[in-house]
């Protein structure tokens, strides 16, 4: 049974390096570095292919409308034309005293 009382422990005393952990630590920054880039870019990455539309008001009071679908930007602004042509009437539109505007459909 000498064979297995060995004089040697199973398990060393380990390296004496305090440089040793660091290439360890550097590994694990790099895989949250790379974590948090693909997390950027599918948060952001709907937003960019997605098309978008922006409406606001220019000093004149006239309403300027934005759209982008991929590469392509569309810019219209408010006439003072009149539309003329057949339709229906869908409903009424209010503007409330904190400037909101609410749509109600006519049944």
């Amino acid at each position: 049974m000498k064979f297995m009382h060995s004089h040697e422990p199973l398990v060393s005393g380990g390296d004496d390096d305090p440089m040793a952990s660091v290439g360890n630590l550097f590994d694990i920054a790099l895989v949250f570095v790379v974590a948090l880039l693909f997390a950027l870019m599918t948060r952001t990455g709907q937003d960019i292919f997605q098309g978008k539309t922006r409406a606001k008001v220019n000093e004149a009071g006239q309403i300027e409308i934005i759209t982008r679908e991929g590469k392509t930007v569309k810019h219209l602004k408010q006439s003072q034309e009149k539309a003329e042509g057949r339709g229906v009437r869908l409903g009424t539109a209010y503007r409330l005293e904190d400037g909101t505007t609410i749509y109600v459909p006519e049944e």
